[in-house]
């Protein structure tokens, strides 16, 4: 877990840093639908091409940004596993009593681990990497503020949200430091089977969880000491304001999707 560097603000000069916020989780919540329009070669090919295009706009070191990925590794390849596996197909690549590979298990597998890894890569560039807590928090606000009308605490939803992303590289490295002192004391995370590997984690969640309380309730004493109070009667130092230039993306988003559409339907290579 130690590096990862997912939820973190990266400040830098780039393009992505500058566009609206707002529009920044439009394009999250339209990238992650584009994502899931992938049904060949050429549209997965296209997805990864779009999350590298990403990273050089908003002008991240790539190894940073690979750092996020530390913490799925095992999800991506636990689920790689299963999809070469348990696809059957037409071509069969190796056979072995009860164990079948197939050319359309590998094919799944090495799609599924681009869409999950270009998810994380995109929606980290267009959110945490380069927008700021307090944009992130005043752009969920204004994209939900007309459910303000049926009362819905909408800036403390927005609060939440926004905190709960910036902890969680906090919480990381407060896990991190927490087992290397176990280990010191003698700890064993590593040999046993899973039961035995689930039960050495007790001693790690119960002061983990108690730091977290007691950070939480220390931000909590911080924003009364500053006479916070919610949402109503609240004035921003800053107010963005939409530009034509916040718009284009949304019409490149929309491009981006209708691409994807076009090679599933041409169909060139392997098609799910």
């Amino acid at each position: 877990m130690k590096g990862i560097s997912f939820g973190q603000y990266y400040p830098a000069r780039s393009p992505l840093h500058s566009l609206d916020p707002r529009v920044k989780i439009i394009l999250t919540l339209l990238y992650i639908v584009c994502s899931f329009l992938c049904k060949n070669v050429l549209s997965y090919a296209l997805l990864l091409l779009s999350a590298l295009l990403l990273v050089a706009l908003g002008r991240i070191p790539l190894r940073i940004v690979l750092r996020g990925l530390r913490g799925v590794l095992f999800v991506l390849a636990f689920t790689a596993l299963l999809n070469v596996f348990w696809t059957s197909g037409e071509v069969l690549l190796f056979e072995w009593k009860f164990i079948k590979i197939y050319l359309e298990g590998i094919y799944s597998a090495v799609f599924i681990m681009i869409r999950i890894a270009a998810l994380i890569i995109g929606t980290g560039m267009l959110m945490t990497y380069t927008t700021t807590p307090i944009a992130l928090t005043n752009a969920i606000e204004d994209l939900l503020s007309p459910l303000k009308k049926l009362h819905v605490p909408v800036h403390t939803f927005a609060m939440m949200m926004t905190i709960a992303l910036r902890f969680i590289p906090t919480l990381t490295e407060e896990t991190d430091r927490i087992m290397t002192a176990q280990k010191a004391r003698g700890a064993d995370f590593s040999s046993g089977g899973l039961i035995a590997r689930a039960k050495a984690l007790i001693p790690v969640l119960i002061p983990l969880f108690v730091s977290a309380f007691n950070r939480a309730g220390d931000l909590a004493t911080a924003m009364e000491c500053r006479c916070y109070h919610g949402g109503e009667g609240r004035t921003r130092m800053n107010v963005r304001h939409m530009r034509f230039v916040d718009v284009i993306p949304l019409f490149l988003i929309v491009a981006f999707g209708a691409a994807l559409i076009v090679f599933n339907i041409l169909a060139i290579g392997y098609t799910l």
